[in-house]
C-alpha cells in the first residue's frame, strides 16, 4: 500500500515531455497513446518504457464526491487509492468536476539499457516524426507509474475542460 508521500513524490516527479496535440473530445471517446519512461533505481543507465492506450470516455458533469466511485477499469489498487486521495484533497478535486472512466489497453513494457535523458530524447524524436495527434511521452516514477499516468490524465482534463465546457454551452447543455 502506498502512502501520501508516494503520491506526492509521483505528482512532483512526473512530467509530460510530449503532450498530445488533441484534447479530450467533448462527445466521444478519446484514446491517448502513451509512452511512460521511468528509471530503474537498482540499475545504472537503465529505464523501463511502458506503452499503451488510455481511453477517456466522453466527459460528464459530475460532483467531486462522485469521483471515487468512478471506475478505473484495468488499474490496480494503488490507482483506486489515488482516486480516493484526490477526492479527499479539496484543491485537487476541483479539477475533476466531471468524471471519466479510464481504461489502459494495448499495454506493453520493456527494459532499455539507456540513460533516462537519452531514452526520452529518442522517443521524443520518434513521436515528432509520427503523425499521431494523441501520442504522449511521459517521464515518471517506476514503482508508482500508474499514479504518473493518472497525473497525465488530470493534466489532459485541465487542458480540455475549457473546450469541453464551451462546446456544452454552444449546444445549450451547460
Amino acid at each position: 500500500m502506498f502512502k501520501d508521500h508516494d503520491f506526492h513524490y509521483a505528482m512532483e516527479n512526473t512530467r509530460v515531455v510530449v503532450a498530445p496535440h488533441s484534447a479530450i473530445e467533448t462527445f466521444g471517446t478519446t484514446r491517448f497513446h502513451f509512452n511512460l519512461v521511468s528509471e530503474l533505481l537498482d540499475e545504472v543507465d537503465t529505464v523501463r518504457v511502458r506503452t499503451g492506450t488510455i481511453e477517456a470516455e466522453r466527459p460528464r458533469i459530475l460532483t467531486a464526491q462522485h469521483f471515487s466511485k468512478v471506475l478505473l477499469e484495468g488499474f490496480g489498487d494503488e490507482a483506486r487509492e489515488f482516486a480516493e486521495w484526490m477526492e479527499s484533497n479539496a484543491s485537487m478535486a476541483k479539477i475533476l468536476r466531471y468524471g471519466f472512466q479510464f481504461r489502459k489497453t494495448n499495454f506493453a513494457e520493456k527494459i532499455v539499457k539507456e540513460p533516462m535523458d537519452a531514452a526520452l530524447g529518442r522517443l521524443e524524436e520518434e513521436l515528432k516524426r509520427g503523425d499521431d495527434p494523441f501520442a504522449a511521452l511521459i517521464a515518471g516514477v517506476d514503482d508508482v507509474w500508474e499514479v504518473c499516468l493518472l497525473k497525465f490524465t488530470t493534466e489532459m482534463i485541465q487542458r480540455s475542460a475549457g473546450e469541453n465546457i464551451a462546446e456544452w454551452k454552444r449546444r445549450g447543455l451547460a
